[in-house]
């Protein structure tokens, strides 16, 4: 596909400029196409959505009702790019709470993951609970036979409660979901709590194998500088949702690449009272923004970021796009340069919404407008 696309603000590496945009071969090119006006509207760099779990919804809309997995990452792929996402890490968790969170789902993921075409170019995190020592084994032959890039390690357990010898919180609803009994699931907390110190050794250990075959490695809610201090001597260097401003400031200053959660800055805030990303990024800390829960949130997050004056537009845009590139290593797109990939998305200026999304070239959604015009144009 040849296209030429005219008459819109484009955001290049210097700032937002109107000029046109070609396209072919699935690059950014200098030679002319079809061409398309779509002036009153922005072209921007696609999306990339380094952390999301909104997935989960797509996968198993209620619990056990969705038996083909393929089906759900389809209807998950056209939400992507409705989205104006490009590329997108689906976070996946390797975790003792069980169900569409457990170890014999993660496989399932993994595998209908491989079987089933995606227009968005999907890559894979997956994130391990690391009290589950047991598992490491199970979990590396997993890494290696899928060739999963990213490794995220993380540590819900309700470690207050169970050293105290108290219930946790939530309990029966997280065995229910667990397909345990409440008195067998709080067994296994329990029993995990219990190895808490083989954990550090065991952590770094695997962390090394795991560097050892390239695969990128991140810590998720560091509390402290010491929690950071903690990972980062184990090469674990992305700090995703550092939960307090001493931690996101630790690993700004170390020059670890910081992750935020656009629906906190949607929010004006986190929904479990951790430190503001609005206010994060105003203090010229983070490097990306993620989804984390809600794929609409990037795009709504970047123009909040410029409507509250925290950054202007091509700013808050470079989190969505240029800094989780660089963080990811793909250094083929994040920005609209000629030779990079043909990652775009088209976007009203008043609406906010994505009239089309262009991955690696080929058009991954379209509607309003903007269809209107590549099919008139």
């Amino acid at each position: 596909m040849k296209l030429r696309l005219t008459g819109a603000d484009v955001l290049r590496p210097d700032g937002f400029r109107q000029e046109p945009v070609s396209i072919a071969d699935g690059r950014i090119s200098e030679n002319d196409g079809r061409e398309v006006d779509l002036s009153g509207f922005l072209i921007l760099p696609g999306i990339i959505d380094m952390h999301g779990d909104g997935f989960e919804r797509h996968l198993a809309p209620r619990r056990g009702a969705m038996k083909d997995l393929s089906v759900g990452l389809r209807s998950c792929d056209a939400e992507l790019a409705a989205n104006g996402i490009t590329t997108a890490v689906l976070a996946q968790f390797w975790s003792w709470e069980g169900g569409m969170r457990g170890p014999d789902f993660a496989r399932a993921f993994l595998e209908a993951l491989a079987r089933t075409r995606m227009l968005t170019d999907i890559r894979v995190q997956l994130r391990l609970e690391t009290h589950l020592i047991d598992d490491y084994a199970a979990f590396e032959d997993a890494v290696t036979t899928h060739e999963v890039p990213y490794v995220v390690f993380n540590d819900h357990l309700p470690h207050a409660a169970l050293s105290k010898g108290k219930k946790p919180p939530r309990l029966t609803g997280q065995a229910l979901k667990s397909g345990r009994s409440p008195e067998a699931h709080l067994a296994l907390l329990q029993a995990l709590h219990g190895v808490g110190d083989q954990v550090p050794e065991a952590v770094a250990g695997l962390a090394a194998r795991l560097l050892a075959r390239g695969v990128r490695l991140g810590s998720h809610d560091d509390q402290s500088a010491a929690d950071r201090d903690m990972w980062r001597a184990r090469g674990v260097v992305i700090s995703e949702f550092p939960e307090t401003q001493e931690a996101a400031a630790a690993a700004s200053a170390a020059g670890d690449p910081v992750i935020l959660g656009a629906p906190n800055v949607v929010r004006g805030g986190s929904h479990k009272q951790n430190v503001s990303a609005r206010d994060l990024i105003g203090q010229g800390i983070g490097d990306a923004l993620a989804s984390d829960y809600h794929y609409p949130t990037l795009i709504q997050a970047a123009f909040l970021l410029a409507d509250e004056g925290v950054c202007d537009l091509a700013q808050a845009w470079r989190l969505v796009s240029k800094g989780p590139a660089a963080i990811l290593g793909l250094d083929d797109r994040g920005q609209i340069v000629p030779g990079k990939r043909a990652d775009l998305v088209v976007i009203d200026p008043e609406t906010r919404r994505a009239g089309a999304t262009i991955t690696g070239g080929e058009i991954t959604h379209m509607s309003g407008e903007v269809a209107r015009r590549f099919l008139t144009g």
